[in-house]
């Protein structure tokens, strides 16, 4: 298996983020925490700094699996202003591999053509940049290779989806089990 990559710019929602890091570092799932920005540490969108694992130009994409884009403002903003990102992006949906965005990232998706004719779901004030998109209020929605979830508050069933997709339902449920997570039911 090769690896996630989790892509930060400047803005984006921590708790999005970096719960998706913890689980899948939880199950030993290989994942860098990426800069858009160019600077080895990301300030969040409540001023909370992480220093990254690396930064965009330094990632084989060739090695990667999963590319999993993290809400926020103006996190969101900044992932996709930026084009290396956005050629990514579009290379892995046209490739069918593992694409995956919560909160506002999804309209990333939207405005890329990536969700016609899938079930998605983003936070409610994004739902309208969902183009083609089936909109569901779930918490999460895996469609194909495509993965959304609505905001913060569902960061661990996005989380739990991940694995899910990556080492499969029963162990993303062993997994909410051990971090005594009750309402995954994916």
């Amino acid at each position: 298996m090769g690896k996630v990559c989790v892509f930060f710019g400047t803005g984006y929602e921590e708790i999005e983020a970096l719960t998706v890091v913890d689980l899948l570092r939880r199950e030993d799932i290989p994942v860098d925490m990426v800069s858009v920005m160019g600077e080895e540490t990301v300030v969040s969108s409540h001023g909370i700094g992480v220093k990254m694992d690396c930064l965009l130009e330094d990632v084989d994409f060739g090695d990667v699996d999963m590319i999993v884009l993290p809400g926020g403002m103006p996190g969101t903003v900044n992932l996709e202003a930026c084009g290396p990102l956005m050629e990514q992006v579009d290379a892995f949906y046209r490739a069918g591999k593992n694409i995956a965005a919560i909160c506002a990232a999804p309209s990333i998706l939207g405005h890329r053509g990536m969700l016609k004719g899938k079930k998605a779901c983003s936070y409610p004030s994004f739902e309208d940049h969902l183009e083609g998109a089936e909109v569901t209020q779930n918490p999460v929605e895996v469609s194909d290779h495509i993965i959304t979830g609505r905001g913060m508050g569902c960061a661990v069933d996005f989380g739990l989806a991940i694995v899910g997709k990556l080492r499969g339902k029963e162990q993303a449920a062993v997994l909410a089990g051990n971090v005594i997570y009750k309402h995954y039911e994916r």
